[in-house]
């Protein structure tokens, strides 16, 4: 870490590495972090696990997206703690801790990109990289009072970051304001393959919001308003026809025996000892069957082609990002379980679909942020930043 101090417990304690960057770019002035995941030269790549991290050596190169911030006149200040092996939602690691909820310190931060989100939201640095495979950006965000995005799949390069699941990572990162936000997307998002007009067409996920209680519904209505007076009245419909519970195992299959696929060997060698919730998810990724993921891939197949025909050319869906405020630090592992099965029920749409979706930070409960998400169609990344930014800074001169 290149701070000299790190009241957020965010970054990893790692001996500091010159890290050069450009003297001149469009993000000079700017600071960075990135998850743990990404190789960065001079630093090895602990992915949140003692033994990987054991495994992992000095690095000798940088992983392209990293490097693509520091050669755009960006400042690396660290790599960030990650949940063990990113697999897991709560932030919470049994081996190095649990980073500080800039937004809620009482609260979790939110994972796996725990670290990243808690480095932004703490005002420790301008902008962190994390990754998103079943809901690792745009969750943090919305617990932390953060912009987030969960790219089109495939459109910011993983090399030389280690994978999860790999047919559903991706790269995101994170600011605290709208400006940043899309500033930090015009270097690594590029241009949009399909733009959105200035007033696309606009739904709600009726269905979607339907999952959350009703005090949370009426914490988000007056962020609703926001965007209805930018964007106009959206046109409500039910986005999960399949069923969010079908949709639910259909990601978990996927994503679990492809998790294994990456991890299973290290964990059968060494048999580390896995952290609370990670230790379970890995024996369930075991034990998933042939028949299992193929009847997943089915469904995701099948959603996959309704819902990008749903989210066609210049339209947009808004939803919740999460079903609630982060979760109290004290919360039972039996309570964080739960609140994560119901954060998957919406998390999953993005993650089948492979269509990007943005967490803006327009409302609160209880004290504590709360997202609320626009999606579109496969290349609009772009431009739902660009909304992003502009539904923020309506809200906050009004």
């Amino acid at each position: 870490m290149l701070l000299d101090n790190d009241p957020a417990r965010a970054f990893m304690p790692y001996p500091a590495a010159p890290v050069p960057h450009a003297e001149k770019g469009a993000l000079s002035g700017l600071t960075f972090a990135a998850k743990d995941l990404f190789d960065v030269a001079g630093y090895p790549t602990g992915c949140g696990s003692p033994h990987m991290l054991a495994l992992s050596g000095i690095r000798t190169r940088t992983a392209p997206t990293v490097q693509r911030l520091l050669d755009s006149g960006a400042r690396f200040v660290g790599k960030t703690i990650t949940d063990e092996l990113a697999f897991s939602l709560s932030g919470k690691n049994a081996h190095f801790g649990t980073p500080v909820n800039g937004g809620a310190p009482n609260r979790i931060p939110g994972g796996s990109s725990s670290g990243s989100a808690s480095a932004v939201s703490n005002g420790l640095c301008d902008v962190a990289l994390g990754t998103d495979t079943g809901g690792s950006v745009r969750g943090p965000a919305s617990h932390c009072g953060l912009f987030g995005i969960r790219p089109t799949h495939g459109r910011v390069s993983l090399e030389l970051c280690h994978d999860l699941a790999p047919s559903f990572d991706t790269c995101g990162y994170f600011t605290r304001d709208g400006a940043t936000f899309a500033r930090v997307g015009e270097v690594l998002l590029g241009e949009d393959a399909n733009p959105l007009s200035e007033k696309p067409k606009l739904l709600l996920a009726k269905d979607a919001f339907g999952l959350l209680r009703s005090e949370v519904r009426e914490a988000l209505a007056p962020a609703l308003k926001r965007i209805e007076a930018v964007l106009g009245a959206p046109e409500g419909l039910e986005v999960a026809t399949e069923g969010f519970t079908a949709l639910y195992w259909a990601m978990r299959y996927i994503q679990s025996r492809e998790a294994w696929g990456v991890n299973g060997r290290m964990i059968e060698r060494f048999q580390p000892p896995l952290g609370p919730g990670v230790l379970d998810r890995f024996e369930f990724s075991r034990a998933v069957t042939d028949a299992q993921v193929a009847e997943a891939q089915a469904i995701r197949s099948t959603f996959r082609a309704r819902f990008n025909a749903l989210l066609a050319r210049d339209t947009v869906l808004v939803m919740p990002t999460m079903p609630d405020v982060a979760p109290l630090l004290s919360e039972s592992d039996e309570a964080l379980n739960d609140y994560r099965t119901r954060a998957l029920n919406l998390l999953c749409l993005s993650v089948l679909s492979g269509l990007p979706q943005v967490s803006m930070p327009l409302a609160s409960r209880l004290g504590a942020p709360l997202g609320l998400s626009l999606m579109g169609p496969a290349g609009s990344d772009r431009s739902l930043v660009a909304l992003a930014e502009r539904i923020a800074a309506s809200t906050s001169s009004d």
